[in-house]
């Protein structure tokens, strides 16, 4: 299977699971007297939305190289990334006000049964996380890894309204809040989790230098061509799930144009049948008597 596919599969697998979780939650949160779970729910809800827009982007990177685009349309999936961190501070922002006015306002400690709601949820939230982030290392995509980290935010906020309703449950009178400051404390760690997948889609859309240990694998593999004497500048710029490469080939300046040529694109073909995930290498032949600065 593609990582294409294998994308799009994983995130028909975070849909469904946001959408039945965000019906979960909400029902207990409004039966079971509990804001950290209408809290929990919030967040799911926007998971929704995230996880379609990242099985969108998904299916638009998948369509082939065109004129206006001869990388093809994979840095669709870093601008998704954005859209999905724009979600998780929405909701954050909404979370945390709620909570504020919930505080401020008394009501009634949360049920006991809502705690093992959310030792389902916390339990299937991180198995969640493990699957798509297993997933997202292997097809090298920076949205779904933005999604696993929506689940391992949503097991976190979840282990958080356990804690909340825990607390109120136990010390009783007094503690009615616990749950609502569970959830803002919930909305400070999902901010920081928004920060944490940004950064790496904003070096992805810049073509930042964050792929030292596949330039190491291009060298080494690089001199097991034959021809090839060694190797000097190597750029790597990712577009999805691809990584496009520009290689600067030494070889003996004393063969042909030819001959040259002919091991630029020997090269080319061995590197990209040998290391999974190349999209376009382009090869620049450098005589071995000099090479440039």
């Amino acid at each position: 299977m593609s990582n294409e596919k294998t994308a799009i599969k994983t995130t028909y697998f975070s849909l469904l699971g946001n959408i039945a979780l965000a019906l979960i939650k909400g029902l207990a949160g409004i039966f079971g007297n509990s804001y950290a779970l209408i809290a929990d729910a919030i967040e799911s809800t926007t998971d929704i939305f995230s996880s379609f827009l990242v099985l969108l982007g998904f299916k638009y990177a998948e369509k082939p190289p065109d004129d206006n685009h001869p990388y093809g349309h994979g840095k669709i999936e870093p601008l998704i990334t954005f859209i999905v961190v724009a979600f998780l501070v929405t909701s954050a922002t909404i979370i945390a006000y709620e909570s504020i006015q919930h505080i401020q306002t008394p009501h009634k400690v949360p049920e006991s049964w809502t705690l093992y709601i959310l030792g389902g949820i916390i339990l299937w939230k991180e198995i969640s996380f493990q699957i798509v982030i297993r997933k997202s290392k292997q097809t090298n995509s920076t949205s779904l890894k933005a999604d696993a980290w929506h689940h391992r935010s949503d097991a976190i906020t979840s282990i958080m309204a356990f804690i909340g309703i825990s607390i109120a449950l136990i010390f009783g009178d007094g503690y009615e809040t616990a749950d609502d400051w569970a959830a803002l404390f919930a909305s400070a760690f999902i901010l920081y989790n928004s920060f944490l997948i940004f950064r790496p889609a904003l070096g992805e859309i810049m073509d930042e230098h964050q792929y030292d240990d596949l330039i190491d694998e291009i060298r080494i593999k690089a001199l097991e061509v034959e021809g090839v004497l060694g190797t000097e500048k190597c750029f790597i710029r990712k577009s999805g799930m691809q990584f496009h490469v520009d290689l600067h080939a030494i070889v003996d300046g004393n063969i042909s144009v030819e001959k040259g040529h002919w091991i630029a694109h020997e090269l080319k073909d061995y590197l990209r049948n040998e290391i999974p995930n190349l999209g376009h290498v382009l090869i620049h032949i450098e005589p071995n008597e000099y090479t440039y600065n």
